[in-house]
């Protein structure tokens, strides 16, 4: 079989597999299975397998479960909503304070748990009831929590560019240094079109309220005392110092990214028993079951993936595929143009693990022989697979804004989420034109990449 003949075969089985409803780690190590059994010499089932057990043995991978677990310890406590109280009572006074107070929560809580579902769930269950009720439009809230909860998988700890880091084999310290430029640039962006957002919906109450006589809760206005403000801030102020400790452990050079995970986790855990009294069985179950059916679920997706990555390349499939790629003599901007709108693309369908170790032998090679720094990609298509968190038809936030608030259509949702797709389209042409945005301060912290000392 030709070499175009097997590449056309491999994909068409794996998206056979990825459309009969399988789930993906089942569905990816079902194809890798089939192809290693129809064009593999049995001697080399033992490399692939080495290989594979190498790689899921990373101590870099350990940290995943670690983060999750520190994310689950925060996310089911009332750590989420006590944020989101605190950043509603200290910015109460700003027009449009309360879609921004949502947006900054959303960008604290996912920085402490790393998760964009914990984040819409925490901050949403909390900040959707709270925007409708005080007349912000339906869509409108639930589009500011969906795209919020988006920062997860930008702002550190990610999960998300864990994986990055050990598909691209870069550094997993400078990446995350690299995305919170970005991911403050992104929460500028969606603070902004809040306040925008509200002063357009602020004009139409007034214009009903001046025709009919009826008053919307949009132009009711809320003071709060100087008392009130303080009294929100005990059960924040720790979570905070929590978020900063971990950071300076890990770019202080105290700890190493394991060892970071698990100082967070355990601190977490200390948190939240002595700040909500979670320390009892019954209490630590439900975190500890979380941690340990996403920790496998996950897992399970990373190690099925990595089979296929690896059957493929054996099968020179995707190094063929990027030497075709290269031989195309595309423009470096084409050919990352290219890139991207195929990450959209399959952010429509697969969750950014997937898209990452899928993808990663085939478009990464290409870029670093166009120049392109790959820590710097590695932001681009970070914010790129947000987008399809929040993008039809998959868009995993928007069914957790759906489950959280049933009564909200689900294209109220749609419509509420697509101007922040947008923002998040916009931000990857800025750091494009301006890449110091991505790569200024992992430089500044940790140096500059092949300078000498």
């Amino acid at each position: 079989m030709s070499m175009l003949s097997l590449g056309l075969a491999f994909g068409a089985v794996t998206l056979l597999f990825m459309f009969s409803g399988a789930p993906i780690a089942f569905a990816l190590g079902s194809v890798a299975v089939v192809f290693m059994g129809l064009f593999m010499p049995g001697s080399a089932l033992d490399t692939i397998t080495q290989n594979v057990y190498e790689e899921m043995a990373s101590i870099t991978l350990l940290s995943i479960p670690l983060f999750i677990l520190k994310g689950a310890a925060i996310g089911k406590s009332r750590a989420g909503q006590d944020l989101y109280a605190a950043m509603h009572v200290w910015m109460g006074r700003i027009p449009g304070g309360l879609g921004i107070a949502n947006v900054f929560a959303c960008a604290l809580f996912a920085a402490m748990a790393g998760s964009s579902p914990a984040t819409c769930s925490a901050i949403g269950s909390a900040g959707i009831p709270e925007m409708r009720k005080r007349g912000y439009s339906p869509g409108f809230a639930a589009g500011i929590i969906a795209a919020g909860g988006t920062l997860g998988i930008l702002l550190p700890p990610s999960i998300t560019m864990i994986l990055y880091a050990v598909a691209a084999e870069q550094s997993l310290g400078r990446l995350f240094l690299a995305g919170i430029f970005p991911g403050v640039l992104l929460v500028a962006l969606f603070a902004g079109y809040a306040a925008f957002r509200y002063r357009k919906e602020y004009r139409l109450a007034e214009a009903e309220y001046r025709r009919s006589g009826t008053a919307s809760a949009l132009l009711a206005r809320e003071h709060f005392t100087a008392r009130e403000k303080f009294e929100m801030l005990p059960r924040v102020i720790p979570f905070v110092l929590l978020l900063i400790g971990v950071m300076v452990a890990l770019y202080g050079g105290f700890a190493t990214p394991s060892e970071t995970a698990g100082l967070g986790a355990l601190l977490a855990l200390a948190l939240i028993a002595g700040i909500y009294g979670v320390w009892r069985v019954r209490d630590v179950k439900p975190i500890l079951a979380s941690t340990l059916k996403e920790s496998t679920m996950l897992m399970m997706i990373i190690g099925m993936s990595l089979l296929f990555s690896y059957v493929m390349s054996y099968l020179h499939i995707s190094q063929s595929t990027a030497e075709w790629i290269v031989g195309l003599q595309l423009s470096k901007w084409v050919l990352l143009a290219a890139v991207l709108v195929m990450v959209i693309v399959l952010g429509f369908f697969l969750p950014p693990v997937s898209i990452i170790l899928m993808t990663a032998p085939i478009i990464l090679p290409p870029l670093k022989a166009a120049g392109f720094d790959l820590i710097w990609f590695g932001v681009l298509m970070t914010i790129v697979m947000e987008t399809g968190l929040i993008h039809p038809p998959v868009g995993l936030n928007i069914f957790v804004i759906k489950n959280i608030a049933p009564d909200i259509p689900l294209s109220d949702i749609i419509w509420g989420v697509m101007p922040f797709v947008v923002l998040m389209l916009l931000a990857v042409l800025l750091i494009c034109v301006f890449p110091g945005i991505a790569t200024t301060l992992p430089d500044m912290v940790m140096g500059v990449p092949g300078a000498k000392p």
